[in-house]
């Protein structure tokens, strides 16, 4: 039985997940770069569930070849909108032209956790949500955005579900958890039968 994990990611959303969970965990970011290993990815065709899982199972490995037999929790999100891969925007200009993109229409966010031991892989998920975006004009979206502050800007892929990010959206279909980038309930079945 584990008594804590070990979370690759420096996400507050993703730890305060597990704590409301009443899983305890270490916070050690991975600082792998994910910028490069998408393209890489991208060049040979991967889907954007291929992408999430891979960034995930990264993530975790590469924490988890430091910390022997610590179970080590990877996670990654991506946004599919028509098979294309949306990144987090790295100003508020690529941020403004994402909503634009998105406006009115609808997209799938995946969320892919991995759990690794020892430098390998030993249980993985994939979980995908949808969300359609209420049609906005340029000016509420400008003001969407200027409610905004850059922390949450730049780590949630333009919208956070549980704050601001909801009053875009006409409909979504989908596990909360999942949007917020942690698949809470596949990781507690997993945990709880851990041996």
């Amino acid at each position: 039985m584990f008594n804590k994990i070990i979370l690759a990611s420096k996400s507050g959303v993703r730890k305060k997940i597990l704590e409301e969970n009443k899983i305890k965990c270490i916070v050690e970011p991975s600082n792998v770069d994910e910028d490069s290993i998408k393209e890489s990815l991208l060049k040979n065709n991967a889907t954007p569930e291929i992408i999430s899982k891979n960034l995930a199972e990264l993530k975790a490995n590469k924490i988890s070849q430091k910390r022997t037999n610590d179970l080590v929790l990877g996670a990654d999100s991506v946004i599919d909108f028509k098979g294309k891969i949306i990144s987090k925007p790295i100003n508020r200009e690529q941020a403004l032209e994402i909503l634009r993109d998105l406006n009115g229409q609808t997209h799938q966010l995946i969320s892919s956790v991995c759990i690794s031991r020892n430098g390998l892989m030993i249980w993985n998920y994939t979980d995908k949500a949808s969300l359609t975006m209420k049609e906005m004009s340029e000016d509420e979206l400008i003001k969407y955005l200027a409610k905004i502050s850059d922390e949450t800007l730049y780590a949630y892929n333009v919208y956070q579900i549980e704050g601001e990010g909801r009053s875009l959206f006409t409909k979504i279909d989908g596990d909360e958890d999942t949007i917020m980038g942690l698949p809470v309930k596949k990781i507690k079945e997993y945990l709880k039968n851990y041996k």
